[in-house]
């Protein structure tokens, strides 16, 4: 989980400048692309395709193939109208999400110090959602639907995990979303130029290989062995790295509410996985 931290704190900084050059949409086409070839490769030399043979796969690799595909248009859409600083933030408050979806609504009972901390996280999250000038940036909403959609399709990718490796389940699913994302981005962006696409070359190879590829590998890998709100809480080291890098790189100076709203977002986060101590009765 840290080495994935480090991997997806550069995801905004390393999208918002490809999306400058080739649009949203072609970003994220052009970096299916290449993990696409990172995913193929693996699978061949480990001999994976015989998984997807499996049948019983089929519906959990399906779903989530669409709930991933969905939230990262979703992320790529709204990052060309917020900051990378801002989306770390707002994707992190999926473990509130995670939180209500899986142990509000599910079996896991639900004390009094979890929900304190879902509480401020959701504070923090309306603290970073209203801009200083107090109109509504339409970005910062658009990722927001993606982080309420991130535990569905956690779950789907946990229950697929079941069936099949990490390595199948992100070929799979990258093998659904690269033709769908291709054609939507063929139709409502401009073309790109020769230009551009040179430009914003390393940036989605980076993109590929690195947050597509092995992050992605990693979270999986993480996903199989606990609970998705705890995983989701264990991202909780992005977003200041991410306002850190974007600050060096980007020159993207934090904002105060950015800064304001991240502190109750991390406290909120350590809370709501705050394990409960009970008094064992040794006889």
């Amino acid at each position: 989980m840290i080495g994935l931290s480090i991997l997806e704190s550069w995801f905004p900084i390393l999208s918002i400048v490809a999306i400058s050059y080739i649009g949203a949409l072609h970003t994220y086409a052009f970096s299916l692309f290449v993990s696409l070839f990172f995913f193929i490769l693996i699978m061949l030399k480990k001999n994976l395709f015989q998984e997807l043979k499996n049948r019983e796969a089929y519906k959990d690799l399906l779903l989530t193939s669409f709930w991933i595909t969905t939230l990262f248009a979703l992320v790529f859409i709204g990052m060309q109208f917020t900051t990378a600083g801002n989306m770390s933030v707002i994707i992190f408050t999926q473990l509130f999400f995670s939180y209500i979806y899986f142990n509000v609504f599910g079996k896991d009972k639900m004390y009094f110090i979890h929900s304190a901390g879902a509480f401020i996280m959701g504070v923090g999250a309306i603290i970073t959602l209203t801009p200083d000038d107090f109109t509504l940036n339409k970005g910062d909403f658009i990722i927001l639907i993606g982080a309420a959609i991130a535990p569905i399709a956690n779950l789907y990718s946990k229950r697929a995990r079941i069936f099949c490796s990490s390595e199948t389940i992100l070929g799979f699913r990258t093998i659904i979303a690269l033709p769908f994302i291709t054609l939507l981005a063929w139709i409502v962006e401009p073309e790109i130029t020769l230009d551009g696409a040179q430009k914003a070359l390393p940036y989605f190879l980076l993109i590929g290989l690195l947050v597509f590829g092995i992050s992605k590998i990693l979270w999986m890998e993480a996903l199989h062995r606990t609970s998705i709100t705890k995983i989701s809480a264990m991202t909780a080291i992005v977003p200041p790295m991410t306002l850190f890098f974007a600050y060096i790189y980007l020159d993207e100076i934090p904002e105060i509410r950015q800064m304001l709203g991240i502190i109750p977002i991390l406290i909120g986060g350590y809370l709501l996985t705050k394990p409960i101590k009970t008094n064992e009765i040794s006889s």
